[in-house]
């Protein structure tokens, strides 16, 4: 008997309304007579939750009874987004809550709009690490994500005179029905305090870390469903809680507002996602958060290997237990692990690190250096005294090692050092993690060359059997199947459904690609979408688009080297070129816009009143009404993602070669049937390479060129040799889009013309609008984009991170599915 026939008869079995009907009358004290969309909403998850838990004890059951090794994911991110309709949809529950939701006077669209999104991630690590948790389920692999409980995670965003401005989004405050609070399974966590030198009976040297301070790890379960039901896991999100007798201590002895404090302190652990660490008080948060997560998720990890393996020492657990970092965040697991192991549980140092090195591996995200993690010495001695040591020792061993490899370079082993030497000594989180680690992967081919090759040459040339690359995906169910139902049915019609766990089935569809009739109805299904997204762009933006338009989409969180900028330049020159050369464009377009830039980055937010005011110019300028439209929707999140990816035709990944890891918004549009405009960066690379160069479009350096003219590049030669460059610059310089701030963009002038263009906008502008153009001509011809759209989607096959996870279980964990 098949998952999906397992569920349907289940379903059978236990009528969905009745129980809506008393979850309405006792979890929401509700008649069905009076209940709002957010009762009925409430009352169908707590439901669906009823069933999660059961299929939930289940799997561990099974896991428990086959010994079966397990996943520890760790990630700062888990962008889950709205969970009924993927946990409905994975069920395969949609047409009975349907029927369900429609007896009680709702569409099921309306109950599902209910639910707020978990802002639980900030954007493309986060959404990789829940879409890996979804896989990992649906391959029914013994694997569970663990992270933090944000009490109000990312900032909501808002639009106000064209800037952003952030708000606190209070999900957690809205009683989250996925959310199983497990107070049985707290940890302490043990947090500043001091070393105490001692020497053991032996006259071994034996430090003793004291005067802590305490917080309580209080975990909450949200239940991960596969598709088909027969596995769910779990994503584990630890709250900060302080320590009653800690506090009661401080309290009796009368100085209660050190108490308060105290309290207030520690519980600002689990409050907010990246809290800005522009100050010494945000840099000590951050450090902070970060060894709460990867202390809770070990105290649990350790507890689980002792339940299942009584007796048995910890030196087995690389053999019951993979731990994943996701990133820098979690490198702490490395000296935390050692701490646990050395000091909790006496063992020697050498095989305490073999279990360190056997059980951890970690995936680089980044090839900005800038962005891998750097703590001041002082920092880490304040707030973990004993893991500095632990990594100070740690880092004495490993430049021995290199020391009798490369005897006589100390520049070598100065760039390879955990610590980075100078006035301000600093821990390198990222060389900690690939000491620490048996494998270390980027997340696309290229990135993985650039890792090993240009990020960290040392390493590479040190161990070039640890690095591998593992190019990431996406769930195909939640960002096909279940966002885009009309593609979903067409594709079933060809293929059957066994693609929705195989996606590389719907290759399928290369066969209809030159079908009138099929074609007809692609771009019907495609019509229907962007009908869809231009209802909801009038309701949420006030703007009115054509939905024959071409919808030329760009979502993604706001940075320069994602080149925003570079589309807003394309924007302005199409602008100038209709208004003051009347030059009719080729084809009528909507650029749509969308991403959050972080609080504290002042260029990126610019970006985004720029786009802003193009908006407002373009809008408002009845030349442009039959053939130029700009948007910019507010709050981009998994939920909105959702509706704008489906309607895409055109799929903007335009990073400065060479400095994005991967992307998978290129991969999640792809499979959805729009054509990709991009720079040959990240894992574009690979679905050129997937798709053929007919069914792309690639402009632009590539990231050998970027490199090659890394230190000669003069943006002004641009600006003197080509006119296009010029009328964009001279446009920003004098006040065009900004006539009432005078010098507002004169910034984003500057960094271009008087600080390098560090991401190359010039250099790739030309080639940039030359790539648009013959998009916007191939976009004329219905029959021709629609053939490379059903190819896009057909040889998407590659990307879905049920392929990915596979990977990684096969080649790193040994994991297997259970």
């Amino acid at each position: 008997m098949s998952n999906c026939t397992a569920v349907n008869l289940f379903v059978e079995e236990t009528n969905l309304g009745d129980s809506i009907a008393r979850h309405l009358r006792y979890t929401v004290g509700k008649s069905p007579a009076k209940a709002t969309k957010q009762d009925v909403f409430y009352a169908l998850a707590h439901s669906i939750r009823e069933q999660l838990i059961d299929r939930m004890l289940e799997t561990e059951t099974r896991h428990s009874a086959q010994n079966s090794k397990q996943l520890v994911y760790l990630s700062a991110e888990f962008l889950i987004g709205q969970s009924l309709r993927n946990n409905l949809f994975n069920l395969g529950m949609l047409e009975d809550a349907n029927r369900a939701t429609q007896e009680l006077g709702f569409s099921l669209e309306e109950i599902t709009d209910a639910e707020a999104d978990a802002p639980l991630g900030n954007g493309g690590l986060g959404r990789l690490a829940a879409c890996f948790m979804e896989s990992l389920a649906t391959l029914g692999m013994p694997a569970y994500g663990f992270g933090i409980n944000y009490q109000f995670g990312l900032f909501k965003q808002e639009i106000e005179d064209g800037f952003q401005t952030e708000r606190t989004e209070q999900w957690f405050s809205q009683n989250s029905p996925w959310l199983i609070e497990r107070p049985a399974e707290a940890c302490s966590i043990p947090l500043f305090g001091r070393i105490e030198h001692q020497v053991d009976s032996a006259g071994k040297y034996a430090p003793m870390w004291v005067d802590w301070r305490v917080a309580i790890g209080i975990p909450y379960d949200i239940p991960i469903v596969g598709f088909g039901g027969k596995t769910v896991n779990y994503l584990r999100l630890y709250s900060a809680r302080s320590s009653d007798e800690f506090d009661m201590q401080i309290f009796n002895s009368g100085d209660y507002m050190r108490a308060v404090e105290a309290k207030i302190s520690i519980e600002t652990i689990s409050k907010v996602l990246y809290p800005a660490d522009s100050s010494p008080a945000g840099k000590e948060l951050r450090l902070v958060q970060e060894y709460f997560m990867v202390a809770c998720a070990l105290r649990d990890t350790v507890r689980k290997f002792e339940e299942q393996n009584p007796g048995k020492s910890l030196q087995a657990l690389p053999d019951r237990f993979a731990i994943q970092m996701n990133d820098t965040h979690p490198a702490l697991v490395v000296a935390e692990l050692m701490r646990i192991l050395v000091d909790e549980h006496a063992m020697e140092w050498e095989p305490a690190w073999e279990v360190t090195h056997a059980v951890c591996g970690y995936t680089n995200h980044t090839l900005l250096p800038e962005a891998l993690e750097k703590w001041p010495v002082q920092l880490m001695d304040k707030v973990l005294p004993r893991h500095l040591q632990i990594i100070y020792e740690i880092n004495r061993r490993f430049l021995r090692q290199v020391e009798k490899r490369y005897p006589g370079q100390p520049e070598r082993l100065s760039r390879m050092s955990l610590i980075e030497e100078g006035e301000k000594p600093q821990v390198r989180m990222a060389q900690l993690a690939i000491v620490g680690s048996h494998s270390v992967n980027g997340v696309a081919a290229l990135h993985s060359d650039l890792v090993q090759k240009k990020l960290v040459p040392e390493f590479g040339d040190f161990w070039p059997e640890r690095f591998n690359n593992k190019t990431n995906g996406v769930t195909h169910r939640r960002w096909l199947a279940s966002a885009n139902p009309g593609l979903a049915s067409l594709i079933t019609e060809i293929v059957g459904t066994g693609w929705m766990t195989d996606l590389t089935l719907v290759r399928g569809l290369e066969a209809e690609a030159s079908d009138h009739g099929f074609q007809h109805e692609f771009r019907r299904v495609k019509a229907e979408n962007k009908d869809r997204l231009a209802r909801l762009i009038q309701r949420t933006e006030q703007i009115t688009i054509d939905p024959g338009s071409l919808f030329d989409v760009h979502v993604k969180r706001i940075h320069e080297y994602k080149r925003q900028l570079l589309n807003a330049m394309r924007v302005m020159w199409d602008y100038l070129s209709l208004v003051e050369d009347g030059r009719t464009p080729t084809v009528a377009r909507t650029y749509i816009f969308g991403g959050k830039a972080a609080p504290g980055y002042a260029t990126a937010k610019l970006i985004i009143k720029l786009i802003n005011n193009l908006a407002e110019v373009v809008n408002n300028d009845s030349r442009c009404d039959s053939s130029m439209k700009v948007v910019f929707m507010h709050d981009y999140k998994v939920s909105l993602a959702e509706q704008i990816i489906p309607a895409a035709d055109l799929s903007e990944q335009i990073s400065t070669a060479g400095m994005e890891a991967s992307g998978t918004g290129n991969m999640k549009m792809a499979m959805n049937g729009a054509l990709t405009m991009g720079t040959l960066d990240g894992a574009n690379i690979e679905i050129l390479e997937e798709v053929g160069e007919e069914n792309i479009y690639i402009f632009g350096l590539t990231a050998e060129e970027v490199e090659a003219k890394r230190n000669s590049y003069d943006p002004c030669a641009y600006y003197r040799d080509s006119a296009t460059v010029r009328r964009v610059m001279d446009a920003l310089r004098d006040d065009r889009f900004c006539a009432e701030s005078p010098g507002l963009f004169r910034p984003i002038f500057d960094s271009i013309m008087n600080q390098g263009d560090r991401y190359f906008h010039l250099a790739d502008l030309e080639s940039y609008l030359a790539a648009q153009e013959r998009a916007a001509g191939d976009f004329l011809n219905d029959e021709e984009w629609s053939r490379k759209g059903i190819l896009n989607v057909a040889r998407s096959g590659k990307f879905s991170s049920d392929r990915t996870v596979a990977e990684y279980a096969r080649e790193i964990w040994g994991l297997r599915a259970a």
